[in-house]
């Protein structure tokens, strides 16, 4: 059967929770590295849609400056995209409102929720789904004579840290971190940590 070429490219990834096998449950997400940028869509624009060069980018900077200008007063901006909404947080506990004032409140960032029409629209005309040709993500950790051999070359100086490790053994810095925390760990851990500055130093553990 030929492979699937068009489609959202996905990967998968392991959960922290397993299933009944003993197996981490999997997860799926849009591949890594598939993205567009506004001077594709500016690109784009210029050559199908009859605008001249920096109109678009002029449009969007306009309304980046608006929004960001109304969001600053409280207001919900509604844009063709959906609206923007400035999200407060509240410091501290609080059971009495009287007892809430300015100082307490914190900005928190912005709450975006798509138009119904960008959320149709992008579900209109897609061609399925197809698998990336990349591992599942951090599947290795699972693998545990990988892990050895990436330990083991971690270990050039004496002790591994979690960035060399990272690279030897292609996990991401929590995956990594876990696994070698997980090492330290039960009654006959191979590894110890010890804090030096602002980094874990992993040591092997000497069996006597």
């Amino acid at each position: 059967m030929p492979r699937k070429t068009d489609g959202i490219e996905f990967e998968i990834h392991p959960r922290p929770t397993k299933g009944e096998d003993g197996k981490p449950l999997l997860y799926v997400r849009p591949a890594k590295g598939r993205k567009k940028t506004v001077d594709d869509m500016e690109q784009f624009c210029t050559k199908y849609r009859g605008l001249s060069k920096g109109e678009f980018i002029r449009v969007f900077e306009t309304a980046l400056e608006l929004t960001a200008m109304w969001l600053q007063d409280g207001y919900r901006v509604e844009t063709p995209f959906g609206s923007f909404a400035p999200k407060l947080k509240l410091m501290g506990e609080h059971t009495d409102p009287q007892t809430i004032r300015g100082k307490d409140v914190r900005y928190a960032g912005v709450d975006f929720k798509p138009c119904r029409r960008l959320v149709k629209e992008a579900d209109n005309g897609r061609e399925g789904f197809r698998k990336g040709d990349g591992p599942v993500g951090n599947s290795q950790m699972y693998d545990q004579q990988a892990m050895d051999v990436a330990l083991h070359k971690s270990m050039g100086n004496g002790f591994a840290t979690i960035p060399v490790f990272m690279i030897f053994s292609g996990l991401k810095r929590d995956s990594a971190r876990r696994y070698l925390d997980s090492l330290c760990r039960g009654e006959n851990p191979r590894l110890r940590k010890v804090r030096y500055g602002r980094q874990w130093h992993y040591f092997p553990v000497r069996n006597t």
